[in-house]
C-alpha cells in the first residue's frame, strides 16, 4: 500500500458482509482512520479485527481538522477517510478534506464500494441511463417546495435521501409538485434485515407508507421518474432562475424577472413555482 496517501474508503450501508477485501486491508494498514462517528466506525473495525487509531472528522470540525490529518499524509503517512456508511462525500463529510489534499498536491485514492445512491438505482426499476442526485431536501416546508418546483420538469430520473421523521411530508410534497401519478420507488433500509422497495406511483407509495408504520422507519432513498414531457431549454433555465430569485423576492416578482430575462411566459413560470 502506498504511503503519503489519503484513501477514500467506502464501507457497508448495512450488511457488514459488503465490505471489500481491499477496504478491510486498507483500514488495517493505514496509520489513522478519519471517521464521521468514531463509535460507529469502531464497531466496524472491531468486526474486522482491526485496531487502527481513529480521529473524528464530521461536519462540525472538518474545516479545522483537515489540515492536521493532511499533515500526517504529507509526512509520509496514510490516512483513510470513512463516513458512517457508504461512500464518503455522497451527502457525507469529506469535501473540504479532499479539496485541500488536492490543493496541497497529495495523493488521493478511492477504495470503491457500497453506495445507497447506486444501490437504489440498481433495484428501483426506473431508467438509470441518466439521473440527477439531489441528496437531502430542506427540512423547512417552504424551502423544500421551492427545491422541488425547480425540478418539476427535470427529464432525468431523480434520487433523494430522506429520514424517517420527514418521509411522509416529503412524499406528500413530491406528489403535489410532480403529480400523484408520477412513477417512483421508495427504497428503505437497503441491505439491512428489514429492507423493502415499494414501487408504483407517488400516490400508491404514499398510501402504503401512511398505512403501515413499519414503512416509516429507517433510512430512505426516494427515486422518481423524470418528467415525461420536459420543457425546452429556455423554460428550464427560466425555472432555475425564478427559483433562485424566489428565495429573496415574492414569487410573482421572481417569475416576472425570470420571464424578462428568458424567452418564456411569466404565467408559465409562475404556475410552475406555485403548483
Amino acid at each position: 500500500m502506498g504511503q503519503s496517501t489519503l484513501f477514500i474508503v467506502a464501507t457497508p450501508i448495512g450488511n457488514l458482509e459488503d465490505i471489500s477485501y481491499r477496504a478491510a486491508r486498507v483500514l488495517a494498514e493505514v496509520d489513522l482512520v478519519a471517521a464521521e462517528d468514531t463509535r460507529r466506525t469502531g464497531m466496524l473495525l472491531k468486526h474486522l479485527g482491526v485496531d487502527t487509531p481513529m480521529r473524528a472528522l464530521h461536519d462540525h470540525n472538518e474545516s479545522r481538522a483537515a489540515a492536521g490529518l493532511l499533515d500526517i499524509v504529507e509526512k509520509g503517512g496514510a490516512v483513510a477517510l470513512v463516513s458512517d456508511a457508504g461512500t464518503p462525500l455522497i451527502s457525507d463529510p469529506g469535501y473540504r478534506l479532499v479539496s485541500l489534499a488536492r490543493e496541497r498536491g497529495l495523493a488521493v485514492q478511492a477504495v470503491p464500494g457500497p453506495s445507497a445512491l447506486t444501490t437504489a438505482l440498481s433495484v428501483c426499476g426506473l431508467p438509470t441511463d441518466r439521473f440527477t442526485f439531489e441528496g437531502f431536501l430542506s427540512a423547512k416546508p417552504a424551502a423544500r417546495s421551492k427545491q422541488l418546483a425547480a425540478l418539476a420538469h427535470e427529464p432525468r430520473t431523480m434520487v433523494f435521501f430522506e429520514s424517517s421523521h420527514r418521509i411522509q411530508d416529503a412524499l406528500a410534497a413530491m406528489a403535489k409538485v410532480f403529480g400523484a401519478d408520477r412513477p417512483a420507488a421508495l427504497c428503505r433500509e437497503l441491505t439491512k434485515t428489514f429492507e423493502t422497495v415499494l414501487d408504483g406511483t407517488l400516490e400508491t407509495i404514499t398510501e402504503k407508507v401512511n398505512a403501515d408504520p413499519d414503512q416509516r422507519k429507517g433510512e430512505f432513498v426516494v427515486v422518481i421518474a423524470g418528467a415525461p414531457d420536459a420543457p425546452d431549454a429556455d423554460l428550464a433555465q427560466a425555472l432555475q432562475l425564478a427559483t433562485a430569485l424566489a428565495e429573496h423576492l415574492p414569487t410573482s416578482q421572481a417569475a416576472r424577472i425570470a420571464a424578462n430575462l428568458t424567452n418564456t411566459k411569466r404565467k408559465t413560470i409562475y404556475e410552475a413555482l406555485t403548483d
